[in-house]
């Protein structure tokens, strides 16, 4: 059994590499983006592909040649059940919502008219959100019904871009005053204030819909529980200071009594029940009530949960000890291959 992995130096490849060289795994690497891609995967019986919402051939092509992998019966990660809803919040609300998780209450519109009643009926503050974006990005407060109506407009007339150059360039000054980027980090938000990336070209602009969720009140942090292979483990994210988004902050934490037991139940159940090979939830707590925000199958691949001091085991039993979850991933494929044999 082969497994091809996509030739990057970015995301997960370079630790799915090292680990199918320490365990003798034997793999290829392969183009993902070669026209002769089909050719290239002839003597392989999977294909691992980290793709990002923020690279634009990804983008363009990974779902649609992973989902055609898949199709043909090619064991690929991620897989279709496990990314389809990737970096769409919209998508996921109608998921949620018909598997009864516990989704913060979320609202999704695709006309201008129906939006404006709902926004002169509901209460405020709402979280206004694009239905992609990492970190953050794309997540307003909407504080009242002007604001909301200026939001509503706006998406049914020009819409909003991809990337957000004031918010982003506003982010590099916090994580530069905090010692967590270098000035050139300055110098390149400047130059993004003129010189959007490739992606949100690529992307174009969000426009015909809008999508709000419930603002809940005095939060200081989320939670995100990454599921992987019958293991979970935990990651506390604070949030900015005068802020109320956690995504993307750097303000983590990792000791293992700041999960409460139930919510990593939750994680679990989630991901056996819609079948995820790996699966990143966000959560909030909020008067002992586990709620969810969305999910994602990726998470950053270097210093992200590298600190984290063990895992859960799907009984919930704590396993301290040093972790490897792109490790894991690789076991996830490896256990399918042998489970087709």
């Amino acid at each position: 059994m082969k497994i091809a992995i996509h030739d990057s130096t970015y995301g997960f490849h370079p630790r799915w590499l090292a680990y199918c060289e320490e365990q003798g795994i034997p793999y290829k690497r392969v183009n993902c983006y070669a026209n002769d891609l089909v050719d290239q995967l002839v003597d392989c019986d999977a294909l691992m592909w980290h793709h990002s919402q923020s690279n634009p051939k990804d983008v363009i092509v990974a779902k649609q040649i992973l989902f055609a992998l898949e199709h043909t019966g090619l064991i690929v990660f991620p897989s279709f059940k496990t990314t389809w809803h990737f970096d769409n919040k919209v998508a996921q609300k109608y998921l949620f919502e018909l598997i009864k998780a516990p989704l913060v209450p979320s609202y999704a519109f695709y006309d201008k008219k129906t939006a404006l009643e709902w926004a002169n009926n509901t209460e405020y503050p709402k979280v206004f959100k694009l239905k992609g974006g990492a970190g953050s990005a794309n997540v307003k407060l909407v504080k009242n019904r002007s604001q909301a109506r200026r939001v509503i407009r706006k998406g049914f007339n020009k819409g909003f871009p991809n990337f957000d150059r004031w918010n982003t360039l506003k982010e590099r000054f916090r994580k530069f005053r905090n010692g967590k980027v270098s000035f050139f980090e300055i110098v390149k938000g400047i130059i993004r204030l003129v010189y959007a990336p490739y992606y949100d070209r690529v992307l174009g602009r969000e426009v015909g819909y809008v999508y709000f969720q419930d603002f809940i009140p005095d939060l200081d942090h989320d939670i995100r529980i990454i599921v992987i292979n019958n293991k979970a483990i935990g990651i506390k994210r604070y949030v900015r200071q005068n802020d109320f988004r956690a995504s993307g902050s750097g303000l983590l934490e990792y000791n293992r009594e700041a999960f409460p037991l139930e919510m990593i139940k939750a994680a679990f159940e989630l991901a056996s029940k819609l079948n995820l090979q790996s699966a990143a939830l966000d959560f909030v707590e909020t008067n002992s009530n586990i709620q969810l925000i969305e999910i994602s199958y990726g998470f950053p691949a270097k210093g992200f949960t590298d600190n984290c001091p063990g895992y859960w085991d799907s009984d919930l039993n704590w396993n301290p000890g040093e972790i490897d979850p792109q490790a894991w991933m690789v076991d996830t494929v490896m256990e399918q291959l042998s489970g087709q044999g």
